[in-house]
């Protein structure tokens, strides 16, 4: 009898310690699909949230595959794009690609990016609090799915006729306006460098 109860507390214990290797293995897995252009966050095998991204375009491709985040900026702005606003960037490749927070919301959706992954501020912010919390050891990124070429960057929509000139030239000049400012900030970057 002595025996049969200390195989059975031993059994109970690799039971115990199975249960809890495999929750602490589940974590968070961030699900992205590139065709669909959607991601979904499953934390301890429950999904949590759904999203709307922005993967590369075609040339700029997000690489598929299964990556662990290494590395979490709070506020990180890139260094390969014009100081372009990455908040909540959570890396996952060496090569840079990122899940990071975008304030051009109008693109989610469809691919749109250089090679990183695209979120909603609000939800970047949200992904980015769940995996400090839970770990980047506790974190799995998959990446599936093919963007194809219909889903390259849109170009700029035209404008009906009906005050058409108006809007194309007021966009024009905003644009402009934009570009002046990116170079002249890039210029003076480089000027300290």
């Amino acid at each position: 009898m002595r025996k049969l109860s200390g195989f059975i507390a031993a059994a109970f214990a690799v039971a115990l310690l199975a249960a809890m290797a495999s929750s602490a293995q589940a974590g968070v897995v961030i699900n992205i699909d590139k065709s669909s252009q959607r991601m979904t966050v499953v934390v301890d095998g429950w999904q949590r949230w759904q999203w709307p991204v922005s993967s590369g375009v075609p040339g700029r491709d997000t690489p598929s595959g299964s990556f662990k985040p290494f590395r979490m900026e709070k506020d990180h702005f890139s260094k390969e794009w014009d100081d372009a606003p990455m908040p909540n960037s959570i890396f996952f490749t060496m090569k840079g690609h990122a899940i990071h927070g975008s304030y051009d919301v109008k693109r989610l959706g469809r691919a749109a990016s250089h090679g990183c992954v695209r979120l909603a501020p609000e939800n970047a912010a949200k992904l980015f609090a769940l995996v400090k919390e839970e770990g980047m050891s506790n974190t799995r990124v998959i990446l599936t799915g093919e963007v194809g070429e219909a889903e390259s960057c849109p170009r700029r929509r035209q404008q009906p006729d009906f005050f058409g000139s108006l809007f194309n030239a007021q966009s024009d000049r905003d644009f402009a306006r934009q570009e002046e400012h990116q170079r002249r900030r890039h210029s003076r970057r480089s000027n300290w460098d």
